[in-house]
C-alpha cells in the first residue's frame, strides 16, 4: 500500500486551553504572554491574529496592534497536562505516532483502510473529551501533510497528493514550505525564483551551484513536495533546558549566580520528574548587546542533582565572566539517559 501520513495540529493550543478555564473570554482577542517589557507572544487566539498578532512577536508590539487584547500569562504545567490527554487519545486511535512538542504530531496511516474516516473520528474524540479543535493534513509524505494541515486553519481538514500540493501552492512563496527560511527565500529571489512553482522547475545544477550539493538538491525536492514518509514513534530527548530573559539587564555577578542557581533547581526538578539524568551541563548567556555565548562541561557520571548542576553552571559562568550586563541566562543538561525519560526537549523562556 502507498504511504499515508497525517499531520495533526491543535489550533491555537495554549490560548484554547486558557479559554476553557475562562469561557467568558471566548470570541475576544486573547494573547498568551508574559507581561514584562521584553516579553514575547507565546500564542494568540484567532480573534487577536486578525489584528496581525503572531507567535514570537514582542508583546509590546502586539498590544499596539490590538490594544483591546486580553493578556494571560502562560501556564506550561496546564499545557503539558492537556497535551498528555490529547496524545493519549491520538495513540488510542493510531499505533504509530511521532509527537512534536505539545500540540502537534505525525501519524502513520498507511495500514488504515479508510484514513480520512479514521482522522474524522480522532478529531471528533479530541473535541468531545478535551474540548479542543485541531487541523489535519493528510498526504503521501510528511511535507505534504504538514503544509496541508496549515492550509485551512482553524479546524482545517485537507487531503492532498503530491501533485495536488504542487498545483495548489505553485504561486506561493518558497517560504511556505517548512525548512525554507527567510534568508534562503531572499537568496532564491535574487536568482529570480519567487514561487514554489519556479523552484520546482529550477535546474538542480543551478541550485547546487549556489547552495551546495546537499542544500541545493533538498531545495528542489521541497519545491516539488518530495519528502520522507517515515513516522518515528519515539523521539528521545537529547537535552533539557531552562532559561529566562530578564526585564532589566543584570550586571551584578552575585545576582547572576543566584539566578543561575534558581534555573538549575528548576531544571533538576524537571529532570527528576522525567526520571532521567545527564552528563553534560551547559550554560547560555546573552548580553545586553545580544552577544550570545554557550559553555559546557561533561561529568564522568550522569546526574539529576540540582546542587551538582548548579555548581557546574555557576563555575562556567564565573569562567566566562560576562563583560557586559546580562539579558538572558540559561542552563542545559545533555547526554541524557532515557530510562523513563520524556520524548521532547523542553526549553521554556519567560
Amino acid at each position: 500500500m502507498p504511504p499515508v501520513v497525517a499531520h495533526i495540529d491543535l489550533d491555537a493550543f495554549y490560548a484554547s486551553v486558557e479559554l476553557q478555564r475562562r469561557p467568558e473570554l471566548r470570541g475576544l482577542p486573547v494573547i498568551v504572554s508574559g507581561s514584562g517589557p521584553r516579553a514575547v507572544v507565546t500564542t494568540a487566539s484567532y480573534e487577536a491574529r486578525r489584528f496581525g498578532v503572531g507567535s514570537a512577536m514582542p508583546t509590546a508590539r502586539a498590544r499596539r496592534l490590538c490594544p483591546e487584547a486580553i493578556l494571560i500569562p502562560p501556564d506550561f504545567e496546564a499545557y503539558r497536562a492537556m497535551s498528555a490527554r490529547v496524545m493519549a487519545i491520538v495513540r488510542a486511535h493510531v499505533e504509530t505516532v511521532e509527537q512534536l512538542g505539545l500540540d502537534e504530531a505525525y501519524l502513520n496511516l498507511s495500514g488504515h483502510v479508510a484514513p480520512r474516516a479514521a482522522m474524522r473520528r480522532l478529531v471528533r474524540d479530541i473535541h468531545e473529551h478535551c474540548g479542543l479543535h485541531c487541523s489535519v493534513g493528510i498526504g503521501p509524505n510528511r511535507l505534504v501533510a504538514k503544509v496541508a494541515s496549515d492550509a485551512e486553519k482553524p479546524r482545517g481538514f485537507v487531503v492532498m497528493s503530491r501533485e495536488q500540493a504542487c498545483a495548489r501552492f505553485a504561486d506561493a512563496s518558497p517560504g511556505l514550505v517548512p525548512g525554507i527560511g527567510p534568508k534562503t527565500v531572499e537568496r532564491l529571489e535574487r536568482l529570480g525564483i519567487r514561487t514554489l512553482g519556479a523552484l520546482a522547475a529550477a535546474s538542480e545544477a543551478d541550485l547546487v551551484g549556489v547552495f551546495g550539493p546537499n542544500h541545493g538538491r533538498e531545495l528542489r525536492q521541497r519545491g516539488r513536495f518530495e519528502g520522507s514518509s517515515v513516522v518515528t514513534p519515539v523521539r528521545e530527548a537529547v537535552s533539557e533546558s531552562r532559561e529566562q530573559t530578564f526585564d532589566i539587564d543584570i550586571a551584578d555577578p552575585v545576582r547572576q549566580e543566584t539566578l543561575m542557581r534558581e534555573l538549575a533547581a528548576e531544571l533538576a526538578g524537571r529532570i527528576q520528574r522525567a526520571g532521567t539524568r545527564g552528563r553534560t551541563i551547559g550554560i547560555k548567556v546573552r548580553l545586553d548587546d545580544f552577544t550570545t555565548v554557550t559553555r559546557a562541561r561533561t561529568l564522568p557520571v550522569a546526574t539529576d542533582d540540582g546542587t551538582a548542576i548548579a555548581e557546574v553552571a555557576v563555575e562556567l559562568l564565573r569562567e566566562y565572566a560576562p563583560a557586559r550586563p546580562v539579558r538572558l541566562l540559561g542552563v542545559r543538561l545533555a547526554g541524557l539517559d532515557h530510562d523513563g525519560a520524556g520524548t521532547a526537549q523542553l526549553a521554556l523562556e519567560l
